[in-house]
């Protein structure tokens, strides 16, 4: 795996920096992540969390698809003087899977304490992920809540699958320094905001 150059990484990571990893398309970047990297910040006492923004997700249709420079543009305006660090990780690793991004991001900072972090419509569908299992396997994960997918995420594959490794919410602030596999499920207020229909309203104001 290629080394990670300095314009791919926030510079030297001190041993021991809780760091939150927020994968997607950022199509665009919007308010709802920027909620989910707060909550992370505030409950499980993280230093700063790393939007990794995927060049394409393997899961998604390239149609409507911005440039890649054009969504890390837009991360980077609306994260402004907050420790959130906006970053192409996987275009300089030249991985396509969050398996093997961990597996690169672990190898480069081995000292650093990561935590994948996610909404609770990708726990839904997290098992038709590539090798999703180990992910759980590699970091602690953190859920947070999205409109109408809480309930379905209780019952969703992968909580099933690591059911006797959840912690509560009121024990998540160490959830950084816990050996993998950890993940707990927050159930916080939420803001009712998605990529799809942030592109949908824009291209009606634009028609």
């Amino acid at each position: 795996m290629p080394p990670l150059t300095a314009s791919a990484v926030p510079g030297p990571v001190p041993r021991g920096r809780r760091i939150g990893l927020l994968g997607g398309s950022f199509n665009p970047a919007h308010e709802g992540h920027l909620e989910i990297s707060r909550l992370a910040i505030e409950l499980l006492g993280l230093d700063e969390v790393w939007w990794l923004v995927s060049p394409q997700n393997p899961l998604k249709p390239t149609d409507g698809m911005a440039p890649l420079a054009e969504r890390m543009a837009g991360a980077e305006k609306i994260t402004k003087r907050l420790p959130i660090f906006v970053t192409d990780v996987e275009t300089h690793l030249g991985t396509r899977y969050t398996t093997d991004t961990l597996a690169g991001l672990k190898q480069g900072f081995p000292g650093a304490r990561f935590v994948w972090l996610m909404g609770a419509d990708n726990l839904v569908q997290m098992h038709r992920w590539h090798r999703w299992s180990s992910i759980f396997h590699m970091v602690p994960v953190a859920v947070f809540a999205r409109p109408t997918y809480s309930l379905r995420a209780e019952r969703a594959k992968a909580a099933r699958r690591f059911a006797r490794y959840r912690i509560k919410p009121h024990r998540a602030a160490g959830l950084a320094d816990r050996p993998a596999p950890a993940w707990v499920l927050f159930k916080r207020p939420h803001v009712p905001v998605s990529a799809t229909g942030i592109r949908r309203r824009t291209q009606a104001a634009d028609s």
